[in-house]
């Protein structure tokens, strides 16, 4: 049987985004360059120039295939119903994920790299932003329908109220980002989100 080349171009691409994550570990952004992707890989540079146009998005890519749910589809966040709970979880998570070694530096990277190349920031708009954007907002009209927010609550608004604080405080390393920063940020953003019952 004749070698599958969609299966041999996968494994290639594997293998150089695999590379380019472990190198960037190593030996930073700054360092990295294409040369030392392609030979850490086993490729031709020219293999990597053919598939991406620069290492910024190389490594945004890289950043996603490490992310990537095994099912596919669109990212979705825990519905159970109680939203104090599932907003909680999600927080506590993008902290813990943060805070790790193996993604703060490549996150540092590409927040970097998007600020000067817009080919890039398009390319995370379209493939990160946009996706987890539409699924927050679709928690959070699942807790709108169930009354938990108010009715003419502006979701996107309320994207950026809950998630907005936790990735500042990352990015300019502004204070501590704590599983209980987390918990505050839910805390006082449910309390300006929920419908005014009357009296209130």
């Amino acid at each position: 049987m004749a070698p599958d080349p969609n299966r041999r171009r996968e494994s290639s691409r594997r293998a150089i985004l695999t590379a380019a994550f472990d190198l960037l570990q190593e030996v930073g952004y700054a360092k990295l360059t294409i040369e030392g992707i392609a030979a850490r890989a086993g490729v031709g540079k020219q293999t990597i120039y053919r598939w991406w146009p620069s290492k910024g998005i190389v490594i945004f890519d890289a950043f996603l295939m490490l992310n990537e749910a095994p099912e596919g589809g669109p990212p979705l966040l825990p519905d159970t119903g109680d939203l104090h709970a599932d907003l909680t979880a999600v927080l506590r998570a993008t902290v813990v994920e943060l805070n790790d070694p193996r993604y703060d530096q490549p996150l540092r990277a590409l927040s970097t790299e998007i600020t000067h190349d817009p080919e890039l920031a398009a390319a995370y708009v379209e493939r990160l932003d946009k996706p987890m954007r539409q699924a927050k907002r679709q928690r959070l009209r699942s807790a709108q329908q169930a009354g938990q927010l108010a009715e003419d609550l502006d979701l996107d608004m309320a994207v950026d109220i809950i998630w907005a604080p936790v990735l500042n405080r990352w990015l300019q390393r502004s204070g501590p980002l704590t599983t209980e920063y987390a918990d505050s940020i839910v805390a006082i953003a449910l309390d300006g989100l929920r419908p005014r019952r009357p009296g209130d």
